[in-house]
């Protein structure tokens, strides 16, 4: 019983030392199996965005950068969180700094990706909601100001957030060898107001605004009502295509809420402590939404499907390609 025992401990030559969760066995596997392929998939479809966005010109609107802000964030949970909390095990070998980094970059990015969520709904409010004022207000110098102004504040509400941690976290773990990302109750809710439920109020608020005026124009229509054609009259109406963006990123909105819920309930209920032996199911479901936006684009984006026949057939290495008609 004793080498038994040993045999389950991450450091077996420690007493203090954390027990492994992983069981050999054919469930275990087949669990292995899917979460492999989801991040493989996460990473390359992720991967397709940024390369889409970054190298065909038609692609350089102020709505395709703010998703290439979310799609960098995704790409990254794919890239590191992903395969780091597959491979824990509940054993972390990898010693404290790394510890504290792979903690801070979780921050980082779930703060990206909900300020990107953020900034993405005032675009699409400001597009449907005040069509004749969007070119001038929404430029691509003012989104990529604020898009930087977006990791500059994660990055300073991460590392303020986890500023004791990051000193010492060896001091939050349970036993020896895990990696517990724990924060004090004050800065927990912090963490939870700026992260989720003050996006969450922003962000419906803000579409809840949209859909109304959405849904005002679409009776319109369907009555066959003539607005009479003056200038004031023609700036309410939204374009097609910016209706038709309001309702994909409406979708991708949605999905974030889904995948983001019960993460951030289990957060409150546990103290602000993250427990990979407790909270498995709750943070492999938030790292699903960053699977989830690509492959909404996939069904809902035309110029992302074309832009990956382009890449799959390597016609983005041909001179002039970046000018190739995608949308």
């Amino acid at each position: 019983m004793e080498t038994l025992e040993e045999v389950e401990l991450c450091f077996p030559h420690i007493n203090t030392s954390c027990r492994s969760t992983s069981r050999p066995d054919m469930e275990t596997t087949l669990i292995y199996c899917v979460l492999s392929c989801i991040i493989v998939l996460t990473v390359i479809l992720n991967l397709l965005v940024i390369i889409s966005i970054s190298h065909f010109r038609q692609l350089h609107t102020t709505t395709n950068l703010l998703l290439l802000s979310l799609s960098v964030a995704d790409f990254l949970v794919g890239l590191l969180e992903m395969p780091c909390h597959l491979h824990n095990q509940g054993c972390w070998l990898l010693g404290d700094p790394m510890c504290a980094v792979y903690v801070f970059l979780g921050y980082l990015i779930v703060s990206v990706s909900v300020g990107s969520m953020v900034l993405i709904s005032i675009d699409r409010y400001i597009a449907i909601c005040s069509p004749m004022f969007y070119t001038t207000r929404v430029t691509l110098s003012r989104v990529k100001l604020c898009v930087c102004l977006c990791w500059i504040f994660s990055f300073v509400h991460s590392i303020w957030v986890l500023r004791d941690f990051i000193i010492q976290p060896h001091i939050y773990y349970p036993c020896y060898g895990n990696c517990v990302g724990s924060v004090d109750v004050a800065e927990g809710a912090v963490d939870l107001i700026a992260t989720f439920l003050g996006p969450i109020l922003i962000i419906s608020v803000l579409y809840l605004r949209v859909f109304a005026v959405v849904v005002s124009q679409a009776r319109a229509m369907r009555s066959h009502v003539t607005v009479v054609s003056t200038e004031r009259s023609q700036t309410v109406k939204a374009k097609k295509s910016e209706i038709k963006a309001a309702r994909t990123l409406g979708i991708v909105m949605i999905v974030f809420l889904i995948c983001s819920c019960p993460y951030y309930c289990f957060a409150v209920t546990a103290e602000s402590s993250l427990d990979a032996s407790t909270a498995v199911f709750e943070l492999w479901f938030l790292y699903l939404n960053s699977t989830f936006n690509p492959v909404i684009y996939v069904f809902f984006y035309p110029w992302f499907r074309k832009s990956i026949k382009h890449i799959f057939t390597l016609q983005i290495l041909q001179p002039g390609s970046r000018g190739v008609s995608v949308m």
